[in-house]
C-alpha cells in the first residue's frame, strides 16, 4: 500500500510490515500508511489476526528524532496506538532487533508481543530530555510493574528479550523465522477465541505497588539526577499511572512531554545525541578500510590495561607487552581482578569474564606483535621513551599495521617522525579507566593515512568508545581546554576561595564533581609532572606533592580521606598553606561568588574552545561538546561548552572575559576572534 508499510496474508493472519531503512523510525512517511493498514485490516472480515513486524535488522528503533520541537503532522503515535486498542481481534508486535522508544510504545498497543532472543527493548527517550510521549509511562507499568517500568524508564536502559519474557513485557521468545512464529502465535490466540484486553484496561500489576516503596526509589533516582529534569518527570508519570484513571495519566505524559520537549535541557540533549553521530563521520566515504584482527597494547600499567580490557571487551584478542615478566603478571592480574569485580557486581557472567580474559597473550617481546594490526604504545608520557618504543615498532610491525599512541599532550607528528611509516601513525588518546570511559580522541597527524585514519574510526564504535577526531597540538581538544580551564584555580585559592568553595560552585552547576576532587582522584602527582616537564609551576598544587599529598591514593591531597574512604573531608592545614602563600605574595584575601568562580573557569574553557575552532584542530564546535560531556563531565543537561555558549550568549562572555584580562592581563582572557563572530552571527559558522 506504500513504499514504507505493507500488507502481505498468511491465510487470515494479515501482517502488517514496516519497512523504512535504516531504523524503521516512526516518521510521517511511516505514520500514515501504518494508520491506513491498521484501520482495513480492522475491518476486514477475512482477517482473524494481525501481526506488526519490520522488514530489514530491527523492528522499530525509535520516533524520527528530527520532528521533534516541530508541529507534529498527523496521523501521530497516539492516535495510532489509540487505534490499535479498538481492534477487537488479536494483535501481535513481532520484534527482532531494537524496540526502542516509540517503537516499544507501538508494541504497547498491541495485544501481545513476542521476540527473538536477540531483541532488546526499551524506551530511552530520557537519554533526549524527553520521557516516552506516547503512553509508555503509563501502558508500561501494567505490563512489568510500576518498580521495573520506573527503572527501564528512568535508566532509558534496553532490556533484553528474555528479561523482558520474565518481566512480562514480552509473552514468547522464538529462535528461528520471528515472524513464521509470530503469525503461528496470532492464529493459535484467535482460535481460541478473546476477548483481548487492551494493555490499557490491565490494571493487576498497578495494584501490587507498594507506593512507598516507588517514591523512595523515584527520591534516590532524583538525587542521582544532579538537577536533570526528565529523570524527575519520568519517575512523576510513572506514579501517575498508579494513582490516575488511565486516560488523565495520559494527559499527564503528554503535558510534561510537551514541557520537556521545549526545554533548554531536552534542546542540548538532542544536540548531544546528533553531535556524537557528527563526530564519527569523516571525508571520504569510499575509503577501503584495513583489516584488524589482533591488536597488540604496550604497557600494562593502570592505563594499558585499560586499554586492553576495552579491545578484549570489544572482541578483539589482544597482545599485551610488558618490559619484565613479573610487570607483565602484575597487568594481567589487576586485569583478572577487574573482571571478579565485574561478576560480583552482576554486570558480567563468569562465562564472560573467562571469554574474555582468554583473549589475551602476554608478552615480553616486541617479536610477538608481529601479527598484530592495530598496535597501542600505552608507555609513560615522556618524548624519549615513545620514540624508543616506535622505533622498535618500525622494526617489528608488519606493513600496514597502524601504530598509536595513547598519549594525552605529546606531539605526534614528531612521534611518527621516529618512524619510516609515518603514514602508519596516529593518537589513540584513551581516557582512565580506558575499559569504562566512553571518550576516544582520535588525533590525526600530519601524515596520518585517510584508510588508517577511518580504519580506527570504525574500530573505535565497535569497542563501545564515542569517538572525535582531532588534530595535533599540545593537550588535543580535551586536555588543552582543561589547562585553560583551570588556569585561574590557584589564583583564586590565593585571593580568598577555598577548594570545597570551588568544588561547590562546579557541583551546583552540573558537574560531578569539582577541579580539586578530581585532582585528588587523578593524582595530583600526574599534573605535578607534567608541570615539571614543560618548566611551569602552581605554587600550592606543587608544594601539596613535595609534601607527598598526591591525593586520594595517599590519603592526603587538597582533601584528607580517611582511612581509605573517597569522600573528601576539607584539611584546615591546605587552607592555612593557601593564606601564607598569598601573604607570601602580598595578597590579601576576599570574598569569591561562585558567579566569579565560573567567570574565571568556564569563560576561558570556551573561549580556548573557539581558538581551537580557529585553528582546525576540531571540526565542529560540536565535537568539542562530544569530548567535554564524554570526556571530562560537563553537565549533560547544558549540552557541552560551546552549545552552552549560546545560551549563556557570546555577547556577556566577552565583556566578561575582557572585564578579567583589563583585570589581570592574562592571555587566556583575551576574546577569540571567532568568540567575537559568533557574538555577531549567533553561530560557529563553518566550525559550527
Amino acid at each position: 500500500m506504500s513504499d514504507f508499510v505493507k500488507i502481505s496474508r498468511d491465510g487470515d493472519v494479515a501482517i502488517v510490515t514496516i519497512d523504512n531503512p535504516p531504523v524503521n523510525a516512526l516518521s510521517f512517511q511511516v505514520r500514515e500508511p501504518l494508520m491506513q493498514a491498521l484501520t482495513s485490516m480492522r475491518d476486514e472480515p477475512s482477517v482473524a489476526a494481525i501481526v506488526i513486524a519490520c522488514a530489514g535488522r530491527t523492528f522499530v528503533a525509535g520516533a524520527d528524532i528530527t520532528e521533534f520541537g516541530k508541529p507534529m503532522q498527523q496521523p501521530e503515535l497516539r492516535a495510532i496506538l489509540a487505534t490499535l486498542e479498538t481492534i477487537a481481534k488479536p494483535t501481535v508486535a513481532a520484534i527482532h532487533g531494537t524496540a526502542l522508544g516509540g517503537g516499544l510504545e507501538l508494541t504497547l498497543g498491541c495485544h501481545f508481543r513476542v521476540a527473538d532472543p536477540g531483541a532488546k527493548l526499551g524506551l530511552p527517550e530520557v537519554k533526549l530530555g524527553l520521557l516516552p510521549g506516547g503512553g509508555g509511562t503509563v501502558r508500561l507499568p501494567r505490563l512489568v510493574g510500576a518498580l521495573k517500568a520506573l527503572k527501564m524508564i528512568v535508566s532509558g536502559t534496553p532490556i533484553g528479550a528474555v528479561e523482558a519474557h520474565e518481566a512480562g513485557l514480552v509473552d514468547a521468545v522464538f529462535e528461528g523465522d520471528l515472524t513464521t512464529h509470530a503469525v503461528n502465535f496470532a492464529r493459535e490466540i484467535a482460535r481460541k477465541g478473546g476477548p483481548f484486553t487492551p494493555v490499557r484496561d490491565r490494571d493487576d500489576r498497578l495494584g501490587e505497588t507498594d507506593l512507598a516503596a516507588l517514591d523512595a526509589e523515584a527520591a534516590d533516582l532524583a538525587r542521582k539526577a544532579r538537577g536533570l529534569e526528565a529523570p524527575i518527570a519520568c519517575a512523576q508519570s510513572v506514579r501517575n499511572a498508579i494513582t490516575l484513571p488511565f486516560d488523565e495519566a495520559l494527559a499527564a505524559e503528554r503535558a510534561l512531554f510537551v514541557k520537556l520537549v521545549a526545554s533548554d535541557q531536552s534542546r542540548a540533549q538532542r544536540h548531544l545525541f546528533f553531535a556524537e553521530r557528527e563526530a564519527a563521520k569523516i571525508p571520504g566515504k569510499d575509503i577501503v578500510k584495513r583489516r584488524i584482527a589482533r591488536v597488540g597494547v604496550i604497557g600494562a600499567g593502570a592505563m594499558g590495561g585499560g586499554i586492553a580490557m576495552a579491545f578484549a571487551n570489544g572482541g578483539y584478542p589482544v597482545t599485551l607487552l610488558e618490559t619484565s615478566h613479573e610487570a607483565l603478571q602484575r597487568g594481567l592480574a589487576t586485569i583478572d581482578k577487574n573482571y571478579a569485580v565485574s561478576v560480583a557486581r552482576g554486570s558480567l557472567t563468569e562465562d564472560a569474564r573467562r571469554q574474555r580474559f582468554a583473549q589475551f597473550k602476554g608478552s615480553t617481546d616486541y617479536a610477538d606483535l608481529t601479527d598484530c594490526d592495530l598496535i597501542v604504545e600505552a608507555v609513560f608520557e615522556d618524548m624519549a621513551v615513545k620514540k624508543e618504543v616506535f622505533g622498535k615498532l618500525g622494526a617489528v610491525a608488519k606493513p600496514g599495521a597502524i601504530l598509536a599512541t595513547n598519549t594525552s599532550y605529546l606531539d605526534i607528528n614528531e612521534i611518527a617522525a621516529s618512524t619510516s611509516r609515518p603514514q602508519d601513525v596516529l593518537g589513540l588518546h584513551f581516557f582512565s579507566p580506558a575499559n569504562v570511559m566512553k571518550l576516544l580522541e582520535i588525533v590525526r597527524a600530519d601524515k596520518t593515512a585517510p584508510d588508517a585514519l577511518a580504519t580506527v574510526v570504525d574500530m573505535a564504535r565497535r569497542i563501545g568508545k564515542v569517538a572525535v577526531v582531532v588534530g595535533v597540538c599540545h593537550g588535543f581538544v580535551g586536555n588543552r581546554m582543561l589547562a585553560a580551564r583551570g588556569s585561574e584555580s590557584e589564583a583564586l585559592l590565593l585571593e580568598g576561595a577555598t577548594p570545597s568553595q570551588i568544588d561547590k560552585a562546579f557541583t551546583d552547576f552540573g558537574w560531578p564533581m569539582g577541579p580539586f576532587q578530581m585532582g585528588d582522584l587523578a593524582g595530583l602527582d600526574i599534573g605535578w609532572r607534567n608541570r615539571k616537564a614543560r618548566g611551569l609551576t602552581a605554587v600550592i598544587a606543587d608544594t601539596l606533592c613535595e609534601q607527598g599529598r598526591f591525593g586520594q591514593k595517599t590519603g592526603r591531597g587538597f582533601y584528607l580521606y580517611e582511612a581509605g574512604a573517597r569522600t573528601p573531608v576539607p584539611d584546615p592545614e591546605v587552607e592555612v598553606l593557601i593564606r601564607d602563600k598569598a601573604a607570601e605574595k602580598g595578597i590579601a584575601p576576599r570574598a569569591i561568588s561562585a558567579e566569579e568562580i565560573i567567570e574565571r573557569t568556564l569563560y576561558p574553557l570556551i573561549n580556548e574552545g573557539a581558538k581551537i575552532l580557529e585553528q582546525g584542530i576540531a571540526a565542529r564546535a560540536s565535537d568539542i561538546d562530544v569530548v567535554w560531556v564524554n570526556g571530562y563531565g560537563f553537565p549533560i543537561g547544558k549540552g557541552g561548552p560551546m552549545f552552552w555558549a549560546g545560551f549563556e550568549g557570546a555577547a556577556r562572555i566577552i565583556e566578561r572575559l575582557d572585564h578579567w584580562h583589563q583585570r589581570t592581563g592574562k592571555d587566556v582572557f583575551e576574546p577569540a576572534p571567532l568568540l567575537k563572530r559568533m557574538a555577531e552571527t549567533g553561530s560557529w559558522g563553518a566550525g559550527g
